[in-house]
């Protein structure tokens, strides 16, 4: 019943994915979320994030960041680690899924998505036949809306790791 929710792998953080592995597996484009994906809600890139941004590049992965925050805030992410972006992009919605396979020239077979959070983030994603991970979030401080979903998505989360879909992606480090 909840399976439409469900990830199809999942992972402490995003830093803790092994994305050479993953370009291994024939993925070539990863569609990320920002806020407590890859920083902290509202954070510029830091570091951690420009670094990470560069190994996937090196790997010859195209990336996009799918957020529905406003173009201010996901324009300067996106300059800072070098990626294509698309704001406002009212996920679940499946058009800025599509929207990202498009400027990345990859489909549903050799795509990703990477995001926090299983009614916005996961759940777009797999209505767009795209295959997903699902991270820890970062920090703790969210909106009031983003903790009643967190809330919402605690029983999921229980099924899904007594599933047989449950699936661990962390590179151990």
């Amino acid at each position: 019943m909840f399976e439409i929710f469900y990830p199809d792998r999942i992972a402490r953080s995003t830093y803790h994915i092994d994305f050479k592995k993953i370009a291994e597996e024939g993925i070539k484009g990863l569609i990320f979320d920002i806020d407590n994906t890859l920083v902290g809600h509202g954070a510029p890139a830091d570091e951690r994030a420009v670094r990470l941004f560069k190994e996937i590049h090196s790997l010859g992965i195209k990336t996009v960041l799918l957020s529905n925050n406003r173009e201010e805030r996901v324009k300067s992410f996106a300059k800072q680690v070098d990626s294509g972006y698309i704001f406002k992009a009212n996920k679940p919605s499946v058009k800025g899924y599509i929207r990202a396979m498009e400027l990345m020239g990859t489909d549903r077979e050799n795509t990703l998505f990477i995001g926090d959070q299983l009614f916005t983030d996961v759940w777009g994603a797999k209505r767009s036949g795209i295959k997903t991970v699902l991270v820890g979030q970062l920090y703790k401080k969210e909106e009031i809306q983003i903790v009643l979903k967190r809330i919402l998505e605690k029983p999921i989360l229980k099924l899904y790791r007594r599933s047989r879909f449950y699936k661990e992606l962390d590179n151990g480090s």
